[in-house]
Parts: C-alpha cells; sequence; structure tokens
C-alpha cells in the first residue's frame, strides 16, 4: 500500500507509516486540540520534507494569521509558496447571494487550484464552518461526498478538520456537529485537550492497520510531537 507521510513526529508511527494514500480524514477535536496546526504542519512537512505540493483551505482565518502561526514555529514557507508548493485560499462567502451556489462555487475553485499546483495534499479548515452556512444535512453531504470524491480523481489526500469535540452520548460516538463528516470521510483522527494533556486516537482507518490506543502529543516550539510509545487510558479524556 502507498502511503502519505504526515512527517508530524511520532505520528506516522501509529500509522503504520502514514495515511493511506487518496484517503480523505477527518480531523476532529475542540478548542486547543490543535487542529489547524496539525493541519498546517500536513501540509508544510509534505512540501519541505517529501516536494509534494498542498493547498491550505481556510473559511474563517485570515490568510495573514495563517502564515505567521507557520512562521512562528520557524516554518520558512516563503521559498515554498514561490514554487507553488504551499498554497494557502480562503473562501469567499456572502450572507446576501445564494449560500448553495456560492459553496458549489468555490469548492470548484478549489478543485481547480489543486489541479493547477498539482497538490497531493489539501486540508479544509473547517467543515464546521461550512455547516454553518449550509443548515441540510443532506446538501451538505451530498457537497461534502462529491467534493471529496472529486480530489481523489485529482490524486489529492486530504484532512477535513471539524471543530467539535468528539464525546460518547447514549452509546454512540459524535466527531462532528452535523454527523455528516465522518460519513463520507475514509479515516476519523480524533484529537483531546484535558488541561494540561492532550492527545490523539485514530478513530478509524480505511485499508490500513493502526494503533488502538490513546496517545500523548506535545506542542512544543518546532509544531507537534506524538508520543507513540506511551499511552493514555480513556478515562482520561472521557
Amino acid at each position: 500500500m502507498e502511503r502519505v507521510k504526515t512527517g508530524i513526529k511520532g505520528f506516522d508511527e501509529i500509522m503504520q507509516g502514514g495515511i493511506p494514500k487518496g484517503s480523505n480524514v477527518l480531523l476532529a477535536g475542540g478548542p486547543g486540540t490543535c487542529k489547524t496546526i496539525f493541519g498546517l504542519s500536513y501540509i508544510y512537512y509534505g512540501a519541505k520534507d517529501y516536494g509534494e505540493a498542498g493547498l491550505f483551505v481556510t473559511l474563517e482565518e485570515n490568510v495573514k494569521n495563517i502564515v505567521w502561526n507557520m512562521e512562528n514555529f520557524g516554518w520558512n514557507i516563503k521559498p515554498l509558496q514561490d514554487k507553488n508548493l504551499v498554497k494557502i485560499y480562503k473562501m469567499k462567502l456572502n450572507r446576501k447571494e445564494n449560500v448553495e451556489r456560492q459553496i458549489e462555487a468555490e469548492l470548484r475553485t478549489i478543485s481547480s487550484i489543486a489541479k493547477e499546483i498539482d497538490a497531493k495534499r489539501l486540508v479544509v479548515d473547517s467543515t464546521t464552518a461550512l455547516a454553518v452556512w449550509l443548515k441540510d444535512p443532506g446538501i451538505i453531504r451530498s457537497m461534502l461526498f462529491d467534493f471529496v470524491d472529486g480530489l481523489k480523481e485529482l490524486g489529492c489526500t486530504s484532512l477535513l478538520i471539524s471543530e467539535a469535540r468528539p464525546r460518547f452520548q447514549d452509546d454512540k460516538v459524535s466527531f462532528s456537529e452535523s454527523g455528516v463528516e465522518e460519513f463520507v470521510s475514509d479515516g476519523v483522527v480524533a484529537l483531546y485537550f484535558t488541561p494540561p494533556n492532550r492527545s490523539v486516537f485514530i478513530r478509524k482507518m480505511r485499508g490500513t492497520n493502526h494503533s488502538k490506543s490513546v496517545h500523548p502529543f506535545d506542542l512544543t516550539d518546532k509544531g507537534l510531537e506524538i508520543n507513540s510509545k506511551d499511552k493514555i487510558m480513556w478515562e482520561a479524556v472521557k
């Protein structure tokens, strides 16, 4: 199986070498769980260490703030941007116009950019914000399915960020606010923050085995570091 290495220290070890190529993975977590940093790390290391172009799509964050966040870790991204190895795109939506048509047009634009730079990695931050604009779960599900299916055709391995705390309710596990994203995803990675500890759990990943344990991780001045050899009890993150 061909895999895509995230480059995030320790994560590829618990994924048996990386994410299966062409997968779309839901990255779920509450506030402070480092979802955006995880996504930016995936794009940055892909470009710097593996020469793979990556597109980071944001619905809310200012592009300058995203660049500042990356440079704050000492990541020199300008040469990568100049080579079209790193591209950051902010979706443009206006509530005064037809939202569904706008989103459809924006998704086509994203696909066009991905094709233009021959992107192998894509991050959407976040699908939760997308769901705020589209209230109908059926429409969201259909759009996301068509979108990620198109990305697979382009050869992208994608992360869909969901701003929702993974939780257990009525014996069911929820990894997104709308409950849609996890059904169109090939894998689910959950991030937790129970102060002062952060941890990661791979809920599912089609086509490969992976660690079934919860692993702690740290946010350092260089970025994320997963402690792949250490484990955390479930009771500590619920």
